[in-house]
């Protein structure tokens, strides 16, 4: 499934792949440019963040914006749950009726750490999932 991206979210991409040597797969940009959440090729998550977490706040700083990163995978179980990291998901499971929806087990005392503030990681993982993989919700149990 092949993702479109904005301008500004290619300059980004650009940018995080110049500091960090990682290649960047998608790029979201929230809160008027003040958030950027940025799905990083399948084992680059270590080389971007970067010892002791240096890179990415590098990164963080030539941007001027908070980053959020997100591993991809090749499943969509596996990418709904990189998505909703940190949060302990314990299983993923994917149901194609009329919808396709991501049914995601989560620890209880993780349940806000997978909604995040105002909501932002469930409604970052919705976006990424249907942008990734065609599906249209993600749902916690």
């Amino acid at each position: 499934m092949g993702v479109t991206l904005a301008d500004d979210a290619r300059q980004y991409l650009a940018a995080f792949e110049d500091v960090t040597g990682v290649a960047g797969r998608d790029c979201l940009v929230t809160d008027g440019g003040d958030r950027l959440l940025i799905v990083v090729e399948r084992g680059g998550m270590g080389e971007a963040i970067g010892p002791d977490g240096r890179t990415i706040q590098q990164f963080e700083d030539r941007v001027d914006a908070q980053v959020r990163l997100v591993e991809d995978a090749a499943d969509p179980e596996t990418f709904v749950a990189n998505a909703l990291a940190p949060a302990a998901v314990y299983n993923v499971t994917i149901s194609e009726n009329n919808d396709t929806v991501a049914y995601v087990e989560v620890a209880e005392a993780d349940h806000g750490v997978a909604i995040g503030t105002n909501g932002r990681t469930i409604e970052a993982a919705r976006t990424l999932a249907k942008r990734h993989f065609g599906i249209d919700d993600v749902q916690l149990l």
